[in-house]
């Protein structure tokens, strides 16, 4: 397959979804997949595939993580190139939970402008935090994960999301890449706005 190419007449769609937990990315994630046939690249599969099989990437990033730090950005964007690499012949991107804060973003941009495909838009879904605790929960009761049932967990993510990500979002205000999308509505209707302003790129 081929890479990513500069000289590409039709310009690759790199979407960003972005926004809070609870904002309803992984539903809307998997619409924009099956309408505008993108790759899907979420650190967690990332992650999760390397580990297991034990790449260099794999091997280097649980050094980290068995030490308990993070793992540093450059590994992360490693795994993202790596990915991007393998199916170079796709017809755009969609990144979810990626980037985290400015300096992924930053290394995001750099990775794809260097490939000749910058990211084409962030589009952001907003939320209001009382219906992301509301709808958190209610994920709680099927999702199994325990920080979905704690209040004060819930709230811990909520502002650490305001504090360290949503700056990423600012950062694609300042080029002009920043789309908000009110989060609330049918599943439907969130969709139809997001693909108004996919379709105007």
């Amino acid at each position: 397959m081929k890479a990513m190419s500069s000289q590409n007449k039709n310009p690759m769609l790199n979407l960003i979804l972005f926004g809070p937990p609870g904002a309803g990315k992984g539903t809307q994630s998997a619409k924009l997949i099956e309408k505008y046939n993108l790759l899907h690249i979420s650190t967690g599969d990332l992650f999760r595939k390397h580990l297991s099989e034990g790449t260099e990437l794999g091997l280097l990033a649980r050094k980290y993580m068995d030490e308990g730090h993070l793992v540093p950005d450059e590994v992360v964007i490693g795994m993202v190139d790596d990915k991007i690499n393998e199916n170079g012949s796709v017809k755009g991107i969609i990144f979810d939970g990626f980037p985290r804060t400015v300096a992924q973003a930053e290394a995001l941009d750099a990775l794809l402008t260097k490939k000749g495909n910058p990211v084409s838009a962030m589009i952001s879904l907003e939320v209001p935090h009382n219906e992301l605790r509301e709808r958190i929960k209610e994920r709680g009761k099927t999702s199994g994960r325990v920080d979905d049932q704690n209040d004060e967990k819930i709230n811990t993510r909520i502002q650490v999301y305001e504090k360290e990500t949503f700056p990423v979002a600012e950062h694609y205000a300042a080029q002009g890449k920043l789309h908000k999308v009110n989060g609330v509505g049918t599943i439907d209707g969130i969709f139809d706005n997001i693909s108004t302003i996919i379709n105007s790129l």
